[in-house]
């Protein structure tokens, strides 16, 4: 926390949320109407903004488009407790993305193959990153 911190307006773009974030080297920003908070926005809520304003074509000789398999992959994986959340997963010209934390290297195995399995899937990039161990109380 800081004394006076960085924030912008309810009305900000994301190019220029991007740019505070970036330039002041922050992965949060408070967002704020008539000087009272409303929110916060983060660096992986604009690479989600971002991912899911790109026009979902099918990628060539793929089987899907990338709706439907991201579609495809959600339902096999709803219920699943393993599971990411379905925000941390991007599909873009057939290639699955996996974002977020995990608890486990099996964990993000059981992600991996699962969308692997679904038809148009051309490959699986991992960004996720392990979570962090918290401190005891």
């Amino acid at each position: 926390m800081s004394r006076e911190p960085v924030c912008v307006d309810e009305d900000a773009t994301l190019a220029d949320i991007a740019s505070i974030l970036e330039s002041h080297h922050i992965e949060r920003v408070p967002v704020v109407r008539h000087g009272r908070l409303i929110g916060i926005v983060s660096r992986s809520n604009i690479v989600q903004a971002l991912a899911s304003a790109v026009a979902e074509e099918p990628a060539p000789g793929s089987s899907a488009s990338d709706a439907e398999i991201r579609t495809m992959l959600m339902s096999e994986l709803a219920g699943r407790d393993w599971a990411f959340p379905g925000r941390n997963i991007v599909v873009r010209d057939g290639v699955v993305h996996l974002w977020g934390a995990v608890w486990s290297s099996d964990q993000l195995d059981a992600m991996r193959i699962a969308a692997q399995r679904i038809p148009g899937v051309r490959s699986v990039e991992d960004h996720t990153v392990r979570y962090p161990i918290m401190p005891g109380i």
